[in-house]
């Protein structure tokens, strides 16, 4: 409905002589019933471009839309917004019409589109914190997909590196801790005791053989044995998860393959490279960053950022991709600048890197938070989550906030079978509709053809409203990167289903096969929000 509106404020502004971007306005939903479904500042915003009063420029607006059956009647509100009310008859013959390519968008050119995300270390178990940033990349993979474009969903495996070197020698020391050697793990090394049961895997495979070799191949098999056994935890998690990827690039490859050196021959023969102290220096502030980056050490040493930029340059110049999404943890806030940088220096154009920065998540346990350090290796595992609550819970609860927000993660709240739990209230919405074709013994296929006429109870209009509108929400999951709108969306539909089932009786009644009809749609909707998300859609509960 949103993207119908703005096409007709578009189409008078054409008239008016004003191209397509040139005139900023907006359309909002009124806070209140009273002013409409919709309502718009255009009048307000080209008084100040034509020089006329508001509203006698809503009135010239309205005149040209008079006539359009979308709407019951269209107001002009206080200094000029214009207020549209839908038209029942409208949206009734519209859910008659639904399925699911309503919602996707009219996009001129479908993008081939990267999203890479989760990209954990292989040193350790996946945590809530990857669990979020899991759910939101995988969501918006999903979503791009629906809309249209050409997705490919994609795991940066850091397996090079101190991270490695360090995961390396914490794992050694715990096998030659199980033959009663007194090592200590280096103090940033890692202490879960994961590496425990990696260890005493070692000493199964190897015996005591690991104590004789010389270090740097001791060091070698247990880097190795170690991360292969995380990235398998990893995988496992995350497939139990339902999320999924189309390739796992590894960072080793691009050492391994010249791309790093090659990165850093292309941008020295554009003059971005300079020498000092005996390190190599990227002169990022051409491009906005705040400093310029060191890139390789005086010692040799390739910095993180210098695989990055060739990961970069892989993705954009190698592998073409139009949009590239990088979904990251809050803490690399810092990067952003620097990796920007990097893009326009390659010749990309620093808009089409996308960089999505997931904000903790805080896990509340009867009403108080639960602590957590990396550092000390006081994490929650996903794993463990998963187990208590379930993937349905664990994915809405993931991405039911916007991304730049801190999540509460209520793990009781999650649990409950109440309308005071997101997650159940949306899928009970689901599974009441199911149950009445259930308990009438009656076939959803044969309700989804049939008109939907003469419905004008309130709770009846609202319904179709929010399941209609739920295009609006979509498209702006789609265009924000943020799947917490198809949440809203669907507590919406939920909210007024629910409102719905409790007033209006519909198996038996004089309209029993138009409100069948119209719960088929309702239904078919919800079971969309729900997939675009992750989240499985039950018919019984």
């Amino acid at each position: 409905m949103r993207e119908r509106i703005d096409g007709l404020i578009k189409e008078f502004l054409s008239k008016k002589g004003f191209n397509e971007g040139v005139v900023r306005y907006e359309i909002e939903y009124p806070k209140r019933e009273e002013f409409g479904d919709y309502s718009t500042n255009i009048a307000l915003v080209l008084a100040k471009h034509l020089r006329k009063k508001p509203a006698d420029i809503a009135s010239e607006f309205i005149e040209t839309i008079k006539d359009n059956p979308m709407f019951e009647r269209v107001e002009i509100a206080g200094a000029g917004f214009v207020n549209f009310f839908l038209n029942p008859a409208f949206l009734f013959e519209e859910l008659s019409n639904l399925k699911r390519s309503y919602f996707k968008p009219s996009i001129k050119d479908a993008k081939k589109i990267q999203v890479e995300f989760v990209s954990a270390n292989p040193t350790g178990p996946l945590h809530v914190g990857h669990g979020r940033g899991a759910a939101i990349g995988d969501s918006i993979a999903r979503i791009l997909s629906f809309c249209g474009h050409k997705v490919e969903r994609e795991y940066y495996i850091n397996d090079a590196g101190l991270q490695m070197q360090l995961l390396g020698e914490s794992t050694l020391v715990r096998y030659r801790q199980l033959f009663g050697m007194d090592d200590e793990i280096p103090e940033e090394g890692y202490r879960g005791e994961y590496l425990v049961e990696i260890a005493k895997k070692l000493m199964v495979e190897y015996g005591d053989s690991l104590l004789k070799m010389e270090h740097d191949e001791a060091l070698r098999i247990a880097t190795e044995a170690a991360s292969e056994a995380i990235l398998k935890t990893i995988m496992d998690t995350l497939e139990h998860f339902r999320v999924s990827f189309d390739l796992f690039f590894n960072e080793k490859r691009l050492y391994t393959s010249g791309e790093v050196e090659s990165t850093i021959k292309f941008l020295s023969q554009k003059g971005y490279i300079y020498e000092k102290d005996g390190a190599l220096w990227f002169k990022t502030t051409l491009f906005g960053d705040d400093k310029d980056r060191v890139i390789r050490r005086s010692n040799g040493a390739y910095t993180y950022f210098a695989s990055d930029v060739a990961y970069h340059k892989n993705k954009f110049l190698s592998r073409n991709f139009d949009t590239v999404i990088d979904v990251w943890g809050s803490d690399h806030h810092g990067y952003v600048k620097r990796m920007k940088a990097a893009v326009e220096a390659i010749g990309v154009e620093p808009e089409r890197l996308k960089i999505i920065l997931v904000q903790i998540v805080n896990l509340i346990r009867s009403g108080k938070k639960v602590s957590m350090s990396t550092r000390k290796a006081e994490f929650v595992e996903l794993k463990s989550i998963l187990d208590e609550v379930g993937v349905d819970a664990a994915r809405f609860m993931f991405v039911s906030r916007s991304t730049d927000s801190h999540l509460d993660f209520d793990l009781d709240l999650v649990k409950k079978q109440s309308s005071d739990n997101p997650v159940y209230y949306v899928q009970y919405a689901y599974a009441r509709i199911a149950n009445i074709f259930s308990q009438a013994s009656l076939d959803k296929e044969l309700y989804r053809q049939k008109p939907i006429k003469g419905l004008n109870a309130k709770e009846e209009i609202d319904l179709a409203k929010a399941t209609l509108m739920f295009k609006d929400h979509l498209l702006r999951a789609a265009e924000d990167l943020e799947p917490y709108f198809i949440t809203r969306g669907l507590l919406e539909i939920a909210e007024r289903l629910h409102k719905f089932y409790n007033s209006i009786r519909v198996v038996g009644s004089d309209k029993q096969d138009e409100r069948l009809a119209m719960l088929v749609k309702v239904a078919d909707t919800i079971k969309l929000g729900l997939d675009l998300i992750g989240v499985e859609a039950k018919e019984r509960m």
